[in-house]
């Protein structure tokens, strides 16, 4: 393997398409969006497009982006394993009508939320030189439970170059090992090509925890078991990982996820003063263990609330580098309707003392009304030039790409979709139909299940 430097390292920023069964069932207990919004009308193309507009945007500003497909849904192999038979429009039929719950689970599209696919860690950081990936068992709610199988696929599709990339197994899917992925991982570094150290946080100890110190009112979602698991899989040592307890008022305010409240970007970590059970205690050790000083941007209560923080999303932006040294913060359109977050990311980050230089506003509103912001839309891969070279497929963002997948979704989505129409036979036969157009238009095989079961 030729030696690589660190300009040869970019971060690429692989975003899910947001799927044709896009909707608003509220399915995710803890998240304050979800369930607020559960039950309207949504619009899958507008989400799709919303989606798609971003990575365009940040392409154009010279960001490196990726694109990661959406899961077969209606999960009908799903509906089948819990006992419902007969043709798809009898399965379908008879699960609205005994399980109305159960057909939304299957039906929901957050697999949009490529932040919790999985835990990448670069090829700099892994003792063997490749870039590892753990795709999370999201155990904690049955919706996104089942989601591990189909995106290990995609991912062993796109990063296949086995000289280059590792791929681990889902951790055990049970509450001890709960994993929801890169929402609950920051790696923390000089530039992206430098040794980096990992911050893993989780919400609660499955094995010896003190219960004083867990939520009450909303579940968390993240063990200390599974990010420890996961640290080891990918060879990380001890002086390249901090693991750090959540507070758990802030999970009871609706922090579902760490990229609820923190976000991090080479030595940069912009985060509410209510991120970490023990803040000083996380500074510390990050201070001790980074080789770059560590630039620590607070935000306390009294600038913005718990309220305003889980309403506009403000950490669930992205970070982002630019070759000057400076970075830029994408946020939703959300942190500009809120006076107090609005103020605060004039006064306290662009003009304070950290490399925070520009803010960019992006309207995905199709997505923060089922709790997803930008951050929760992308999955953070570091990767060198040679790796770049390596992915298979078209996934990383072009001109032609775009129009092409823009042009694809204005043929197959719906523009209004309720949680009724979810029995509609015809959607499922509308979503196959699209995604077996998606994986020629991206080149990378046979990775869903209706595909597989059709070419054995």
């Amino acid at each position: 393997m030729s030696q690589m430097t660190n300009t040869d390292y970019r971060e690429v920023n692989f975003d899910g398409l947001v799927g044709p069964t896009h909707n608003y069932s509220g399915l995710a207990h803890g998240n304050v969006a979800s369930m607020r919004h559960g039950g309207l009308v949504s619009n899958p193309r507008e989400a799709a497009l919303q989606g798609l507009a971003k990575m365009k945007a940040l392409m154009d500003a010279g960001y490196a982006q990726g694109v990661l497909p959406p899961q077969q849904r209606p999960d009908l192999g799903a509906l089948r394993s819990l006992g419902f038979t007969g043709s798809n429009r009898e399965v379908l039929a008879r699960a609205a009508e005994e399980a109305p719950q159960v057909l939304r689970a299957v039906c929901s599209a957050s697999s949009m939320w490529t932040a919790n696919a999985g835990t990448v860690t670069p090829s700099r950081d892994a003792p063997d030189g490749r870039v590892h990936f753990t795709p999370a068992n999201l155990q904690s709610s049955f919706h996104r439970f089942l989601e591990p199988e189909t995106t290990g696929r995609v991912l062993a599709a796109i990063f296949r170059n086995e000289a280059h990339f590792a791929h681990h197994p889902v951790l055990p899917a049970t509450p001890a090992f709960s994993d929801e992925g890169a929402a609950n991982h920051t790696r923390l570094c000089g530039e992206h090509g430098d040794a980096g150290v990992h911050l893993f946080v989780y919400g609660r100890q499955a094995f010896g925890g003190d219960p004083a110190h867990e939520p009450k009112r909303f579940p968390a979602r993240q063990t200390l078991e599974a990010s420890q698991a996961v640290a080891r899989q990918h060879g990380l040592a001890a002086a390249q990982t901090v693991f750090a307890q959540q507070h758990p008022e802030a999970i009871d305010a609706g922090v579902f996820h760490n990229d609820v409240i923190a976000v991090g970007n080479g030595p940069v970590l912009l985060y509410h003063e209510m991120a970490f059970l023990d803040e000083q205690a996380t500074l510390d050790e990050l201070r001790a263990k980074m080789a770059t000083p560590l630039i620590p941007v607070r935000v306390p209560s009294e600038a913005v609330s718990m309220d305003d923080a889980v309403a506009s999303y403000l950490f669930n932006s992205q970070l982002l580098s630019n070759s000057d040294g400076s970075m830029t913060l994408v946020v939703p359109g959300e942190c500009q309707e809120r006076e107090a977050v609005w103020r605060t990311i004039q006064d306290h980050l662009l003009a304070g003392h950290n490399p925070i230089g520009e803010v960019i506003v992006k309207d995905v509103k199709q997505s923060m009304r089922n709790g997803g912001g930008p951050a929760c839309l992308r999955l953070r891969v570091v990767l060198s030039a040679e790796e770049r070279t390596a992915l298979t497929g078209r996934v990383l963002l072009t001109d032609a790409l775009h129009d092409e997948l823009a042009a694809w979704v204005e043929r197959h989505y719906r523009d209004r979709l309720a949680p009724d129409d979810l029995a509609d036979p015809q959607l499922a036969d509308e979503t196959l139909t699209a995604l077996d157009e998606l994986t020629r238009i991206l080149q990378i095989g046979s990775v869903y299940p209706f595909q597989l079961r059709s070419s054995s």
